[in-house]
């Protein structure tokens, strides 16, 4: 949510922000309703205030005197009423359209219409050649055994899928690597609730506007599934005045994650690529409220999830988002994008974004300096593992000619000092 004073001075810098992320929302139309629910609010408060005078006034009076003023009151109370009704209807237009206000982006964001036109800014590792034709993630994980979409999609539908033995071994081994990089780091591990209220959907402004996107549950409870722990950790401290010396904050959360992944019909449909479950180690970063410390944690986290993907020799590169790409919220954005042999090309794998104010606003997530001054926090997040998307890059660099696959040599540990998947 943005700073409505903000846009009140500056709304030229909204349109822009507006136009930056294609947003289809009418800056002047929304200030036009905030300048009408203010006279309203002001008039309501004056003719409410004429009600109180009056009803102190009335007792003391007599005769004509006492019956005019009455009168004069119930044409009051008739205009209060009529203020108060259109108070209320304005009021939640106000209050719905204030959540669509996208934030403003950096000036490091690029132009640009969908992830298409996002930019490289750097890459690292080297395309691997094989000597012989190598396998899709899907053919390995046929012939060896350890993924089975069939099964998945019969029982679950499409998009769905088992990983077996050794491809389940795989999978937490990935996570609890990343897990365990990141608490060396200094993070500390929240295993968060995977169902949530709406409050904590809004506040990290996935809602309104992509509620397509998530799975409620029942109508009753108004709970939904979370497509990323980022919503859990980030409301943690929802409604609450931290102390500046507490921060930052660092979290990390360790959960499955779920998204229905509307829109993508006939999109990526085959693999492990685009599905409906999955997991996620997810760094969030509570902040004060300086665009310079934000952008010091935002190197930071980006850092870790770089650091451990080249610890797993995985090439990569690393975008900027651009506008047209970029959340309602952020205000910058990177993405990491691993390379796929199947694909051959990079698939995205994690994402960076720092949102200054925007969810903590939401959030009533605020801070006390040392002179006693409140502040709205900044929150930033990072996705340092994904699985089993990552899988695709780890089962196809790895493989062999004779169809096995090697195992990264940090997560040999973690598969009980094995060095390799074969065949049964």
């Amino acid at each position: 949510m943005i700073d409505l004073k903000d846009l009140r001075e500056n709304p030229d810098r909204y349109k822009a922000a507006v136009a930056k992320k294609r947003v289809n929302f009418d800056i002047d139309a929304f200030l036009k309703l905030d300048e009408e629910v203010r006279l309203l609010k002001n008039e309501t408060e004056t003719l409410r205030a004429a009600q109180n005078a009056a009803s102190k006034e009335i007792p003391k009076l007599q005769g004509d005197e006492k019956q005019a003023k009455i009168a004069e009151m119930k044409q009051v109370a008739d205009k209060l009423k009529a203020s108060s009704d259109k108070l209320v209807v304005s009021e939640e237009e106000w209050k719905r359209l204030r959540l669509f206000i996208p934030s403003i982006p950096l000036d490091a964001v690029p132009e640009g219409k969908d992830d298409s036109e996002n930019v490289e800014i750097r890459k690292w590792g080297e395309i691997p050649s094989f000597s012989f034709t190598p396998k899709s993630h899907i053919e390995l994980g046929n012939d060896l055994d350890i993924v089975d979409i069939e099964r998945g999609v019969k029982i679950a539908g499409s998009r769905n899928y088992f990983l077996k033995g050794d491809g389940a071994l795989l999978q937490h081994a990935v996570l609890n690597y990343t897990r365990d990089f990141l608490i060396e780091r200094g993070f500390t591990l929240l295993d968060p609730p995977h169902i949530v209220n709406y409050e904590a959907m809004e506040g990290t402004s996935y809602f309104p506007g992509g509620e397509e996107q998530a799975y409620k549950l029942d109508e009753r409870d108004n709970k939904y599934l979370i497509g990323t722990s980022e919503v859990s950790l980030t409301s943690y401290h929802m409604d609450e005045i931290l102390d500046a010396s507490e921060l930052p904050k660092k979290y990390i959360g360790y959960s499955p994650c779920y998204r229905r992944e509307a829109g993508t019909y006939g999109k990526d449909t085959a693999g492990l690529y685009r599905i409906h479950q999955f997991y996620k180690v997810e760094q969030v970063v509570i902040c004060k409220n300086d665009p310079a410390e934000s952008a010091k944690h935002h190197a930071e986290i980006l850092k870790n999830a770089e650091d451990l993907i080249q610890s797993l020799n995985i090439p990569y590169r690393v975008v900027d988002v651009c506008g047209g790409d970029i959340g309602m919220g952020q205000v910058y954005k990177n993405d990491i994008e691993s390379w796929m042999p199947s694909r051959d090309s990079y698939g995205e794998t994690h994402s960076c974004s720092t949102f200054h104010d925007f969810q903590a606003r939401r959030l009533n997530l605020r801070y006390r300096d040392t002179d006693g001054n409140l502040h709205i926090c900044h929150t930033l997040n990072n996705t340092c593992i994904a699985s089993p998307r990552i899988l695709i890059s780890l089962l196809e660099l790895n493989q062999n000619e004779d169809g096995s696959v090697n195992i990264p040599e940090p997560l040999q540990s973690y598969m009980g000092g094995r060095t390799r998947i074969s065949k049964s």
